[in-house]
């Protein structure tokens, strides 16, 4: 882990009418880093997590990627800086097949005589093989429909989409909800491996998940920042106590 955080919120605060939902929140993620965000409902991760994405402005405090200070305008600029969020629903195009998929919205053209311009099918295919295969993800076709896929298979290709384009930070929203045992083994292992090229935020009430797959823990109870603890130095239990706000034998 590098000294110098890729992200980097400092004193975040949000409001909705008279519901603070965050409070002066200071949250970094490092290259190459995975970090989990946990906290019972209601705990402002949700905002947190939109505010970093351009969805929400801060009422107050400041964000900085990769040292420079920024102010989101729209949920257009984080992803032109490399933020991409898979979120539960994954935003995949069900009637597309994977390859189609993984290059939505930047789909390869290819013209012809400097003339007339068309997908490049072939490419978009050949490139999403290899990427799956890079990622060890085993789908039947890079032609399937994403309809056909099972959850875990689409979970798959939402992350391959965002090792493909290099993202630099990916959050993922509840990563492993609604997977069989197997699959959501197979959807953390994956994210281990995309913390080669990506630093990543999991979203997950799954502390097992978490203690599985993280590098630090950051725990928020009513819109605040109550730890961050690195995965190797804390429990289970301790973190059920703060996300509860009940003392353990190493929080009290």
């Amino acid at each position: 882990m590098e000294n110098e955080p890729l992200v980097r919120m400092v004193g975040i605060c949000k409001s909705f009418g008279t519901v603070q939902a965050v409070k002066d929140v200071d949250f970094e993620v490092y290259p190459n880093e995975i970090v989990g965000l946990v906290g019972d409902n209601g705990a402002g991760k949700s905002t947190l997590i939109k505010i970093l994405c351009g969805i929400y402005p801060p009422d107050k405090g400041e964000i900085y990627f990769e040292g420079r200070r920024v102010r989101f305008r729209s949920a257009k600029e984080p992803r032109e800086l490399g933020i991409e969020v898979t979120h539960q629903d994954l935003a995949l195009a069900e009637q597309l097949n994977v390859y189609r998929n993984v290059f939505l919205g930047r789909e390869e053209i290819k013209t012809h005589l400097g003339m007339m311009s068309y997908l490049d099918d072939k490419k978009m295919a050949s490139e999403t093989r290899r990427l799956l295969e890079n990622l060890q993800i085993k789908i039947p076709s890079v032609s399937s429909m994403v309809r056909t896929l099972s959850g875990g298979m689409r979970q798959a290709v939402a992350i391959s989409k965002c090792a493909y384009f290099r993202a630099k930070l990916v959050i993922m929203d509840e990563p492993t909800a609604a997977l069989g045992i197997s699959e959501a083994e197979a959807t953390l292992e994956l994210i281990k491996r995309l913390k080669e090229v990506s630093s990543v935020v999991v979203i997950t009430h799954n502390l097992q998940h978490i203690f599985y797959v993280v590098d630090r823990i950051v725990v928020l109870r009513h819109g605040q920042v109550v730890g961050s603890k690195l995965r190797l130095d804390t429990t289970q239990d301790e973190i059920s106590g703060l996300i509860l706000g009940r003392p353990t034998s190493l929080s009290s």
